[in-house]
Protein backbone atom coordinates (compact mmCIF):
# COMPACT_ATOMS: atom_id res chain seq x y z
CA UNK A 1 0.00 0.00 0.00
CA UNK A 2 0.62 3.63 -1.19
CA UNK A 3 -0.01 6.35 1.34
CA UNK A 4 -1.38 9.47 -0.28
CA UNK A 5 -2.20 13.30 1.26
CA UNK A 6 -6.04 12.61 0.00
CA UNK A 7 -6.17 8.93 1.77
CA UNK A 8 -8.64 8.78 4.40
CA UNK A 9 -7.15 7.75 8.02
CA UNK A 10 -9.38 5.58 8.45
CA UNK A 11 -8.23 3.89 5.83
CA UNK A 12 -4.49 3.72 6.26
CA UNK A 13 -5.06 2.45 10.14
CA UNK A 14 -7.45 -0.25 8.53
CA UNK A 15 -4.60 -0.85 6.57
CA UNK A 16 -1.79 -1.11 9.61
CA UNK A 17 -2.52 -0.54 12.76
CA UNK A 18 1.01 0.59 13.59
CA UNK A 19 0.59 3.21 11.36
CA UNK A 20 -1.34 5.06 14.71
CA UNK A 21 1.90 6.04 16.41
CA UNK A 22 2.24 8.67 13.21
CA UNK A 23 -1.03 10.29 14.19
CA UNK A 24 -0.44 9.94 17.94
CA UNK A 25 2.77 11.54 17.50
CA UNK A 26 1.16 14.35 15.94
CA UNK A 27 -0.97 15.24 18.61
CA UNK A 28 -3.95 13.33 16.67
CA UNK A 29 -5.48 11.39 19.91
CA UNK A 30 -9.34 10.86 18.78
CA UNK A 31 -8.40 8.26 16.49
CA UNK A 32 -11.32 6.20 17.68
CA UNK A 33 -13.55 9.20 16.85
CA UNK A 34 -15.98 8.62 13.90
CA UNK A 35 -14.87 11.98 12.58
CA UNK A 36 -11.49 11.53 12.40
CA UNK A 37 -11.38 8.23 11.02
CA UNK A 38 -13.31 10.73 7.71
CA UNK A 39 -10.76 12.84 7.27
CA UNK A 40 -7.89 12.59 4.75
CA UNK A 41 -4.64 12.44 5.64
CA UNK A 42 -3.91 16.14 4.05
CA UNK A 43 -6.65 17.81 6.64
CA UNK A 44 -5.72 16.30 9.76
CA UNK A 45 -1.90 17.45 8.85
CA UNK A 46 -3.56 21.16 8.12
CA UNK A 47 -5.51 20.86 12.05
CA UNK A 48 -2.65 19.74 13.30
CA UNK A 49 0.12 21.88 11.59
CA UNK A 50 2.06 19.18 10.12
CA UNK A 51 3.69 19.15 6.63
CA UNK A 52 1.45 16.47 4.78
CA UNK A 53 4.60 15.97 2.53
CA UNK A 54 6.95 14.74 5.05
CA UNK A 55 4.37 12.65 7.11
CA UNK A 56 3.13 11.12 3.86
CA UNK A 57 7.38 10.15 3.19
CA UNK A 58 7.35 9.07 6.83
CA UNK A 59 4.26 6.91 6.59
CA UNK A 60 5.26 5.42 3.30
CA UNK A 61 8.74 5.08 4.50
CA UNK A 62 7.90 3.05 7.40
CA UNK A 63 5.43 0.69 5.38
CA UNK A 64 8.15 -0.45 3.08
CA UNK A 65 10.47 -1.36 5.76
CA UNK A 66 8.06 -4.32 6.98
Amino acid sequence: MTVTKDMLIGDILDADRETAQFFLNMGMHCLGCPSARGETLEMACAVHGVDVDEMVEEINTFLASK
